[in-house]
């Protein structure tokens, strides 16, 4: 499994960027999906998760209101759409797959160990 994140870069406080990631070997649409990020110096940070089967939706307390989740199963990408953009955003961000099809509980959807396969980041700064 190859999970393949894009769509970081240079971004001005108070903008947006929306992050694409895409799995080869197994689908996005069917498990549970995360996104993480890690600043320089600072250990591993879970941002958003998205269970399988109700499609619900979690986010971390620092992007809950400016940070939005989604897959389509069309495309079976996962995305995640990063609004009011603020400095301490800054960070390497990372998707992930839990490799098994079954929800998650909640208390669960933030531990990067229940997440087994991990893509390569993809850089996002925000600087004006």
């Amino acid at each position: 499994v190859q999970l393949q994140a894009s769509g970081g870069g240079l971004v001005q406080p108070g903008g947006s960027r929306r992050l694409s990631c895409t799995a080869s070997g197994r689908p996005i649409r069917s498990h549970t999906m995360g996104w993480f990020r890690q600043a320089p110096g600072k250990e591993l940070e879970w941002v958003s998760s998205i269970n399988t089967g109700d499609n619900r939706s979690y986010y971390a307390n620092s992007v809950k209101g400016r940070f939005t989740i989604s897959r389509d199963n069309a495309e079976d990408t996962l995305y995640l759409q990063m609004n009011s953009l603020k400095p301490e955003d800054t960070a390497v961000y990372y998707c992930a797959q839990r490799k098994s099809p079954n929800r998650i509980v909640q208390s669960m959807v933030g531990v990067p160990s229940v997440y087994d396969y991990w893509g390569q980041g993809t850089q996002v700064t925000v600087s004006s």
